[in-house]
Formats: C-alpha cells, sequence, structure tokens
C-alpha cells in the first residue's frame, strides 16, 4: 500500500499518516518548509511499522505539482491514497486581497486538487481514493478566511466532477470537512490567542464536548478508504460531533 499526502507533515495531514502507517505501506508526506516537523512524523510512521518518504516541495505552482508527482513515481509503481490537505494560510479581507497572494491561495487551495489528481493518474488504479481537506469556511463567511475559504468551495465542486469522471476506473474522490482542529495553519489565519479562545468556545458549545481532532479526520478516511466504502463517492463527510446541525 502507498499513500500520498500533501501538507503531511502537520496537524491534520499528520495524523492522517499515523493512522494510515502499517508494516508494508508507504508514506509519502510532502511538506514545504519545515523540516524538524516532517521528521518528527516520519518517527511517528516508522513506530507503526511504516516506510516515509518525505518530499520537501513546494506545490502552489503548476510545475511544482509534477514535479511532486515525479519524485513520488521514483519510489512506487502505485497509490492507493492521494490525500490534498496543503494549504495556503493567506488571512485577508476580500476587499483588500493582494492579487499574487490571493492567485496562490486559489492554486493551493483549490485548482491544485485537480492538478494534483492528473498528475497522479498513472499511479491510480482501481479502490484507490482521492481525499481533498475542507472545512465549514467555504458555505459560510468566516472572517479574514476568503482566500481558504472560496477556493476550496471549488475545490469541492471539482470533487464531485471528478468523481464522475474516476468512477468508470473504480477510483472514488471524496471531500472531508472537519470542525475547528486547532492546527497551526489555523493559528496562523486568527492569530494564536484568537485561534485558542475559538476552539475552547467551539469544544464548550459543541454537543459532543469536544472538537474533532486530527486523528478523528484520519480515521473517517481510512474507512473511506476501505474497500467496505467502495460504493461511496463524490460525498462531502462532515466530522464535526454535531456542531453543524446544533441551532
Amino acid at each position: 500500500m502507498a499513500i500520498l499526502i500533501t501538507g503531511g507533515s502537520k496537524g491534520i495531514g499528520r495524523s492522517i499518516a499515523e493512522r494510515f502507517s502499517a508494516p508494508g505501506v508507504k508514506v509519502f508526506v510532502n511538506y514545504a518548509s519545515d523540516d524538524a516537523a516532517a521528521q518528527e512524523t516520519a518517527a511517528l510512521v516508522r513506530a507503526r511499522g511504516g516506510e516515509p518518504i518525505l518530499l520537501k516541495q513546494d506545490i502552489s505552482t503548476f510545475a511544482g505539482v509534477h514535479e511532486l508527482l515525479a519524485q513520488v513515481s521514483r519510489h512506487t509503481d502505485h497509490l492507493d491514497q492521494v490525500v490534498h490537505g496543503a494549504v495556503y494560510a493567506y488571512s485577508c479581507s476580500l476587499l483588500e486581497a493582494d492579487p499574487a497572494q490571493f492567485e496562490r491561495a486559489v492554486m493551493l487551495n483549490g485548482t491544485g486538487m485537480l492538478y494534483v489528481a492528473q498528475a497522479a493518474l498513472p499511479l491510480l488504479r482501481k479502490g484507490s481514493t482521492l481525499f481533498f481537506l475542507s472545512s465549514r469556511g467555504t458555505k459560510v463567511a468566516v472572517p479574514n478566511y476568503a482566500a481558504i475559504g472560496a477556493p476550496k468551495a471549488m475545490a469541492e465542486a471539482l470533487i464531485r466532477y471528478l468523481a464522475v469522471e474516476l468512477a468508470p476506473r473504480g477510483i472514488r474522490a471524496h471531500v472531508v470537512s472537519p470542525s475547528l482542529v486547532l492546527t497551526d495553519a489555523v493559528r496562523q489565519v486568527f492569530g494564536a490567542e484568537n485561534a485558542d479562545k475559538r476552539a475552547a468556545a467551539a469544544a464548550a458549545a459543541n454537543p459532543s464536548g469536544r472538537n474533532a481532532t486530527g486523528m478523528d479526520v484520519a480515521n473517517a478516511m481510512f474507512f473511506l478508504a476501505s474497500p467496505e466504502a467502495e460504493m461511496i463517492t463524490g460525498r462531502e463527510l462532515v466530522i464535526d460531533g454535531g456542531a453543524y446541525i446544533k441551532p
């Protein structure tokens, strides 16, 4: 088995890497800059018997995506799961957004999902599963979140189209949307202190008494990637403990 996780060295990506790790599994962890965090993730993968392969590659460009998959191809002839979790955490008011930064956000947070799928296609096979990591900000206007939420809304639509095109090949595609998980990206968008306050308030209001965790997300993906979920594709799975349906 082999899995590729973009943005896999921290936060939810790290939990996914750890959950899918097992003897004989190649875990490709893509990251942009934090070598120390990547090494910590690699240690967690090894502890569960997996084989970590760290790929430091900026995928905010079309060329970067293709270079990443070229690197993956040197180590494996197939991918069972591809998770696009990399995010450009550009915090801005939409009317004051810098065009260059917003364009980069659209690529990494939105259209990047399509380019990753296209570049990975030669490595996908019947039973392979694509995942896009999304959020509630695709459906409601979260302050200073437009450069993340709007592109992710596009990616959610792309997943639905990809699911239909990939289904005849036996390949599935999903959106997984957790409620607030306190990651470095969340702290970058909202500021560390404000993010901590948001997380505490969200946990107190959640019917389940806590926030979702990265491992909650990873466990859901593990099921959706299993043979038992063969006839589930093109869907968004919300992991929130009931938070979003509570009045």
